[in-house]
C-alpha cells in the first residue's frame, strides 16, 4: 500500500451529517441529469457551518501541497491550493462517499462512448490504479477569489487515469459574500456551435459536472461531447469554492508546506 493510500485508510470517519445527505440524494435523477446535460446539483450538501469551517482552512498553508496563482499561468485570475494527504476528514469523507455513487455512472458513459476502461466500486481501488501510474498527488482543492478575478475555461487533467466526473461546492452565499462568479460550462458540440450554461448554486450546494467530456446519442449512435467548465468575474466580495476531484495528479504525493 502506497504511503497516500495509507494516509487515507487511516482517517476519521468524518462528517456523518453530510454521509447522510449523501445516502439520501436522488441519485437515479442525478444520474439521469448527467447524462441528459454533464450537469447535476446536490443542493444543500454541507450545512452553512460546514462550509465556512471548509473555506477557513485556506489560510492554513500546513494542509496543502502547493498553491497556484492564476494569472501567472494565464489561467485566469484568483488562486487556489491543491490539499496534502491526509485529507481533512470532511474532504475526505466526501470524496470517499460519493465515489460510490458516481462510478456507475462513469462506468455506463465509458460503455457508451466504447473507451473500454472501467472504474472499480470503491474509491481506494481507484485510486491504486492512479498510484500504480504514477499519479499520487492528491487533487482535491480551494479556490479563492476576489473583485475582478475569474477563472477560465478548462478541464482538470491530471495523468493517464481520469475519472469522468467531479464535484464543486460553493462555500459562501451569493448576493451577499459576493456578486457576480457564476460557475459556467460550456459544451462543445460535433458540428455546431458551442453551447454555455451557468449553474445557480447557493452556500453548501454541489455542482457534479463532466470532467473533460461525456457520451450524447446522436443518428449515428453515441458520440463524444466536449465539456469546459470555469467562473465568470466576480464583482465583488470573495468567493470560495471547493473542487473534489477523484483522481490524483501525476508525480510524488508530496508533503504538506511549511507553515
Amino acid at each position: 500500500m502506497s504511503a497516500a493510500l495509507a494516509n487515507i485508510a487511516t482517517q476519521p470517519a468524518g462528517q456523518p451529517a453530510a454521509l447522510a445527505r449523501i445516502g439520501n440524494a436522488d441519485w437515479h435523477a442525478i444520474g439521469e441529469a448527467l447524462d441528459a446535460d454533464g450537469v447535476s446539483t446536490l443542493p444543500n450538501l454541507l450545512t452553512t457551518r460546514e462550509a465556512e469551517s471548509l473555506a477557513a482552512m485556506y489560510d492554513d498553508a500546513r494542509r496543502f501541497r502547493s498553491r497556484v496563482v492564476m494569472q501567472r499561468h494565464r489561467f485566469g485570475r484568483g488562486e487556489y491550493q491543491y490539499f496534502a494527504y491526509p485529507l481533512p476528514p470532511l474532504v475526505q469523507s466526501l470524496r470517499t462517499e460519493l465515489y460510490p455513487h458516481l462510478a456507475p455512472i462513469a462506468n455506463r458513459w465509458a460503455e457508451r462512448l466504447g473507451a473500454g476502461a472501467t472504474f472499480p466500486a470503491d474509491l481506494d481501488a481507484f485510486l491504486r490504479r492512479c498510484h500504480g501510474a504514477g499519479q499520487r498527488r492528491p487533487t482535491p482543492l480551494l479556490l479563492r477569489y476576489g473583485e475582478g478575478d475569474y477563472n477560465c475555461l478548462h478541464q482538470d487533467l491530471y495523468g493517464e487515469h481520469v475519472f469522468p466526473l467531479q464535484v464543486v461546492i460553493l462555500l459562501c452565499e451569493p448576493g451577499v459574500d459576493f456578486d457576480g462568479g457564476e460557475l459556467v460550462l460550456v459544451e462543445q458540440r460535433p458540428r455546431a456551435q458551442s453551447a454555455a450554461r451557468v449553474v445557480a448554486l447557493r452556500s453548501g450546494d454541489a455542482a457534479i459536472i463532466a470532467t473533460h467530456h461525456r457520451p450524447q446519442r446522436g443518428v449515428r449512435g453515441w458520440h463524444r461531447v466536449n465539456l469546459r467548465h470555469g467562473v465568470s468575474r466576480v464583482e465583488r466580495g470573495r468567493r470560495f469554492t471547493a473542487g473534489i476531484l477523484f483522481h490524483d495528479a501525476a508525480g510524488p504525493a508530496g508533503k504538506a508546506l511549511d507553515p
